[in-house]
C-alpha cells in the first residue's frame, strides 16, 4: 500500500495562479520522503489539498487507498501534521494543547492523557506540561506541535519545516526522534530548506517547480548526479599549491583554500599530497553539499 498516490493533481486559485499543473506523487508506506521546492513552488498547497486547508481543482488523491473526494473523514485521521506557523492557544496549557487535540479525533480524554504523557517525554516537555505555552522557547514550541501531530497515532505525518529557528543540538535531538518514530511504522512526508536533513533522515525525494515535478528519485542516487564537492581547507601557513593543481584549489586568504573533489576517494590522495609538501591541516569540511547543488542547478534553470 502506498501511503500518498497523486494523480494529475491541479490546482487555480481565484486570482487565476496555477499553483499545481498536473502533478503525479507517490509515497510508500513506511517512507521518510522529502518533498523539495523554492517558496511558492506548490509544496504548501499539495499539504493543504492532502490536509482539508486547500480544495484541489482536479486530479486523484489518496491517502493509505482512501480517497479525499468519497473518504475524507478516514483518509484525515490517518494524518498528523506539523505546520510552519505556531498555531496553538499561547495562553493554554501544554499538556492541554496535546490532549485537546486528541479529542479532535474521537480519542477519549482518559486515553489521551495517557498517551500524551509518553509523548511529551519523549520529546523533552514532560517537565513543562503545566507551562503555558507562549513561556516556551521555539525550539521546545516546535517539539510541542510535532507531539500535537503525533497524538492521534497517525500512520502519516507531514512536517512542514519542523526545524526553523531551532538551533543546532536541538535539530539533531529531533532528527533522532523522527528516525525513530519512522523505524516505528510512520510515513514521514518532510519539506525543508536544510538540505542536510534530507541527506541524513531521508530515502526518497522529489523536487517540485512552478507546480510540476521535476525530479522524482531515491536520495542516493540524486546525490550521484553531482560526485563533485566543493572541501574548505585551513592550513597553519600557506605554501606553494603546485602539487595540488588538480583540485583546483582557490586560495581565500593566507591560512584558507577550496578545493574541487570529485570522487569521495580522492580526497586521501589530496591530504597525502598535502603532507608530503610540508602542510599542517589545521581543519577541513565540506564547503556544502551535493543535494543543495543539485537542488539549485534545478530550480535556477
Amino acid at each position: 500500500m502506498n501511503a500518498i498516490e497523486i494523480k494529475n493533481l491541479t490546482k487555480t486559485y481565484k486570482t487565476g495562479t496555477k499553483a499545481l499543473r498536473g502533478v503525479d506523487l507517490t509515497v510508500a508506506e513506511g517512507d521518510f520522503f522529502a518533498l523539495l521546492g523554492s517558496n511558492g513552488a506548490g509544496k504548501t498547497t499539495i499539504i493543504g489539498i492532502l490536509t482539508g486547508l486547500v480544495n484541489k481543482s482536479g486530479g486523484e488523491v489518496k491517502v493509505f487507498n482512501h480517497s479525499i473526494d468519497g473518504d475524507f473523514e478516514e483518509a484525515r485521521k490517518l494524518i498528523g501534521v506539523v505546520p510552519q506557523e505556531f498555531n496553538f492557544n499561547m495562553f493554554e496549557q501544554v499538556q492541554d494543547i496535546v490532549v485537546n487535540q486528541a479529542g479532535y479525533f474521537g480519542i477519549e480524554r482518559p486515553i489521551a492523557i495517557k498517551d500524551s504523557e509518553a509523548i511529551l517525554k519523549r520529546v523533552g516537555l514532560w517537565e513543562k506540561r503545566k507551562a503555558m505555552s507562549r513561556t516556551l522557547s521555539g525550539g521546545m514550541k516546535r517539539r510541542l506541535m510535532i507531539a500535537r501531530g503525533l497524538i492521534h497515532h497517525p500512520k502519516m505525518l507531514i512536517l512542514d519545516e519542523p526545524t526553523a529557528g531551532v538551533d543546532v543540538e536541538l535539530r539533531h535531538g529531533m532528527w533522532d526522534y523522527l528516525r525513530e518514530i519512522n523505524k516505528q511504522g510512520t510515513s514521514i512526508l518532510l519539506t525543508t530548506h536544510y538540505l542536510e536533513e534530507v541527506e541524513q533522515m531521508c530515502r526518497n525525494c522529489a523536487i517540485i517547480k512552478e507546480g510540476q515535478i521535476v525530479k522524482f528519485d531515491s536520495v542516493r542516487n540524486l546525490l550521484m548526479m553531482i560526485p563533485q564537492d566543493t572541501y574548505r581547507v585551513s592550513v597553519k601557513e600557506m605554501l606553494a599549491l603546485d602539487a595540488v593543481k588538480s583540485f583546483k584549489p582557490v586560495k581565500i586568504d593566507d591560512h584558507t583554500l577550496d578545493i574541487e573533489i570529485q570522487q569521495r576517494d580522492e580526497l586521501n590522495k589530496f591530504i597525502m599530497l598535502m603532507v608530503q609538501n610540508g602542510f599542517v591541516i589545521t581543519d577541513l569540511h565540506p564547503k556544502g553539499n551535493r543535494l543543495e547543488k543539485l537542488f539549485l542547478e534545478i530550480v535556477q534553470k
